[in-house]
């Protein structure tokens, strides 16, 4: 499609132009979406003379897609047809920000600084050598006379020898001397390279692979024109992040802090821009243990033998059955969404986000709300209880999903995905393990020494003990949560005792889940003893 749109649009034929108006553009504004963002480009040109023209604006990215490219003229200027053009492009004026260009100074400069210190430091170093190699020529004499010398000769060169070398050797360790702080020169002239080339490396560019914009404009009159060039780009994303602090002290408290990270990889910098961010709709939520509801029947009583032999029949058809599931094509699902009720920020001061780089962290503001907090236990699966809270979002606006750190009384216990939390609904958010609150469920023997399950031809019976102990120094909303069998068949009677009663019996519409609910005090203990009979005729099997 992007193919055909843009053979189309190169094949539409432009007015005749008198001038080809070659500008840049300055990205002045940026929306930034889940996947993708919306740049809002200006570009001011001169138009030199009334009539049709050719505005040519030279930078931008190399994959921009006309189809995504919106135009609006300042007044006193028509818009013709456009397309872009990614060769055959006029030269490019240098494409250095200002700030580059004063950096690239300083690097130049730098450079310089170095190559004089590593000159300096080359010529004590040929001082040095010079004198070494002369030293070492004198100490090459091997004391063969001259034909015809003379007592007074020999002594004459005697004296010259040994006065060259010693000059020779206080010039080596002269020039020796000079090597420390030409030395240390070159090395602080390096270094303030790197620190210059560094600086001028972290500052956003201008200058990448690009295409052209050609546009046919028409100006009424000679002058500053403008034209507002709206882009949409990919590879480009925001995400919510939040910390959750819970607090005890005083009255129960739940702070939420707000912050979004940005990141970008379109190939070009967006420098002091005006910061839009649109809200998204991603789910998913973690939580503590969760219990199921235990179904049990009864059925016919049949011999081990033709049982064994069902089963294996079974275990075939169900093989069989799974191979059929994974061939079977994936279910078309709808994926979540949000129109004309879209979450905006609007960041109040200029970004500046550079492509490629990590994610860009920035603060939104703080929620406060009156939580619920209770720590909620499951003995059968877990050997503390856990700090929950519950909120209503009091807002008028709904909470993002996004990942979230947790905080209790300031202290780092974990981390968890936030859904997002519509205004007005209430909210169960977990804070960690709670270890001073620690529960147990035993299944007591009996006295001829069976374990707390019994079953006979008929009846099955169960007792358990669950115990809460608080070994804290304070008190705490206790929820204990633990199930029980149910049955939707009459023959098969399921009797439930428990002491004391639960608060509540089937939780959340699940039938057979119980709950108890109390204050445990600061080194208190609390017990629970749960019994069940399940009872079905005789010639029957429970399942």
């Amino acid at each position: 499609m992007r193919a055909l749109i843009a053979v189309l649009l190169a094949s539409t034929a432009l007015p005749a132009c008198a001038d080809t108006i070659a500008a840049t553009s300055r990205i002045t504004a940026v929306t930034v979406y889940p996947d993708g963002a919306k740049l809002t480009r200006e570009v001011s040109f001169t138009a030199p003379s009334a009539g049709p023209h050719e505005l040519l604006v030279t930078d931008l990215p190399y994959d921009s897609d006309p189809g995504l490219i919106r135009l609006a003229p300042s007044e006193g200027l028509q818009l013709g047809a456009f397309n872009l053009r990614a060769d055959r492009l006029p030269p490019r004026e240098d494409p250095l920000t200002e700030a580059q260009k004063a950096a690239k100074a300083q690097v130049e400069a730098a450079e310089a600084t170095a190559d004089q210190a590593q000159l300096a430091l080359e010529a004590v170093t040929a001082k040095v050598e010079a004198a070494e190699a002369q030293v070492r020529f004198l100490s090459s004499f091997t004391g063969a006379l001259p034909d015809g010398a003379t007592p007074d000769t020999i002594k004459s060169m005697a004296a010259m020898i040994g006065a060259e070398t010693l000059a020779a050797r206080q010039a080596a360790l002269a020039a020796k001397a000079e090597l420390p702080p030409v030395r240390k020169a070159v090395t602080e002239a390096q270094d303030a390279l790197a620190k210059a080339q560094a600086a001028y490396d972290a500052l956003p560019s201008a200058d990448m692979d690009y295409t052209a914009l050609s546009v046919a404009v028409n100006v009424a009159e000679a002058g500053e024109q403008t034209v507002t060039v709206t882009q949409y780009v990919g590879n480009a994303s925001w995400r919510p992040v939040y910390d959750l602090n819970l607090t005890r002290a005083g009255d129960d408290a739940l702070v939420l802090s707000r912050s979004v990270l940005v990141t970008q990889y379109t190939g070009e910098d967006w420098a002091g821009v005006a910061l839009t961010l649109s809200s998204s709709r991603p789910s998913e939520q973690a939580a503590p243990s969760q219990l199921w509801p235990e179904l049990r029947t009864i059925g016919p009583e049949v011999e081990a033998y033709d049982l064994a032999r069902k089963s294996d029949i079974a275990g075939g058809v169900m093989a069989q059955g799974e191979v059929v599931a994974e061939a079977a094509p994936a279910p078309i699902t709808a994926g979540a969404a949000m129109e004309g009720d879209t979450v905006v920020y609007n960041y109040p001061e200029p970004v500046t986000v550079a492509t490629g780089a990590e994610d860009l962290r920035l603060a939104l503001d703080s929620l406060s709300f009156a939580p619920v907090i209770e720590a909620v236990a499951v003995p059968r699966l877990d050997k503390t209880a856990f700090v929950m809270a519950s909120f209503t979002n009091a807002s008028d606006e709904p909470l993002l999903p996004g990942q979230a750190m947790l905080f209790r009384e300031g202290v780092l216990v974990g981390s968890t995905w936030l859904d997002v939390i519509a205004p007005g609904v209430e909210t169960d958010v977990a804070f960690g393990a709670l270890e001073t609150v620690r529960v147990k469920r035993e299944m007591p023997k009996r006295a001829e020494g069976e374990t707390g399950v019994f079953t006979s031809a008929n009846q099955q019976s169960e007792s358990a003990v669950i115990t809460v102990e608080n070994t804290g120094d304070e008190a705490w909303p206790v929820r204990i949560l633990d199930q029980v069998p149910y049955s939707e068949q009459d023959d098969l009677e399921i009797e439930v005792s428990a002491s004391p009663e639960p608060t509540e019996t089937d939780v959340e519409g699940q039938r057979g889940i119980l709950a108890w609910e109390f204050e445990l005090a600061a080194g208190g203990k609390e017990t629970i003893t749960l019994e069940q009979v399940l009872t079905w005729p005789e010639g029957m099997v429970l399942r």
